[in-house]
């Protein structure tokens, strides 16, 4: 090994926390050759948990360093968004049994492959960009690593801070998570469970939700928060304009055979009472 590929390793391993995961590209980028990255991995300084990705020797590969790796060393537009937002956010109570082990996806780039690959307990879901039409220019600010906090928080999305293991990570508010969960294929155990999360949603933000409902491009997701909101008769609904949402027009049966609520118009399973025991 040359005199200035130790330099270079020392480098490496210094900006490589216990966790950070990189991939080939990233690599390249930073000036490590595919050989020089092959030699670090045969001596035992590297590890490569799938293909074409890797981490420092003793690292400990986790579900956030798989999102750090995507959203700050790939600068991919994805956040952590829908049911396992929700409960990260604390509603994991009022989810689906065993949902939280999926960490899902938002955002208009495309999940890598290796992703997959990863001996994780969690595994991961690519839900497309969701019910959301905002540029993924506003992940990054002038084409730097640093993400736009004012165009994400307008967005319905905010880095987490004050907790180590995902310090920094991009998720959706409950606010937008829960219009993404919305707008997931429907049946009826979707409206129970939204409908579920909705009756502890008491503290959600008006203009925040006013704001995302203007943006919202499913109709379906928007019908289906706001039929039931009016559920629930939470405070912070009064407090919400609708003259700038479009809520389309027409009938929407989403459920077979369900109720035809009066006022958005869509078809809910009769029994929500039932299902909120």
């Amino acid at each position: 090994m040359s005199e200035q590929n130790p330099k270079k390793l020392n480098r490496l391993l210094a900006n490589l926390g216990d966790s950070t995961l990189v991939t080939s590209r990233w690599l390249r980028q930073h000036g490590y050759a595919s050989n020089l990255v092959a030699r670090y991995v045969a001596s035992g300084w590297l590890t490569s948990p799938a293909r074409g990705v890797y981490l420092r020797a003793g690292g400990h590969l986790s579900w956030p360093s798989v999102v750090r790796a995507l959203q700050d060393g790939e600068r991919l537009a994805m956040h952590v968004g829908g049911r396992f937002a929700l409960a990260w956010h604390g509603h994991e109570h009022y989810l689906r049994l065993g949902s939280a082990a999926t960490v899902t996806l938002y955002g208009p780039d495309t999940l890598p492959g290796w992703v997959s690959k990863l001996q994780l307990d969690e595994r991961f879901i690519h839900c497309g960009k969701g019910p959301f039409a905002f540029p993924a220019e506003l992940f990054f600010e002038n084409g730097a690593v640093g993400l736009a906090e004012g165009s994400l928080r307008k967005a319905g999305l905010e880095r987490l801070s004050h907790e180590s293991t995902v310090d920094g990570l991009v998720f959706a508010t409950p606010e937008r998570a829960l219009l993404e969960l919305c707008g997931a294929p429907v049946n009826a155990a979707l409206i129970y469970e939204v409908d579920a999360l909705m009756q502890g949603m008491a503290n959600l933000r008006p203009k925040r939700l006013e704001y995302l409902l203007q943006h919202c491009t499913s109709i379906k997701a928007k019908r289906i928060f706001l039929a039931l909101a009016e559920r629930h008769a939470h405070d912070w609904l009064s407090h919400i304009s609708l003259a700038g949402v479009n809520l389309g027009r027409g009938k929407r049966g989403l459920i077979p055979g369900g109720r035809l609520h009066p006022t958005y118009q869509i078809t809910l399973p009769v029994d929500l009472d039932e299902q909120l025991g």
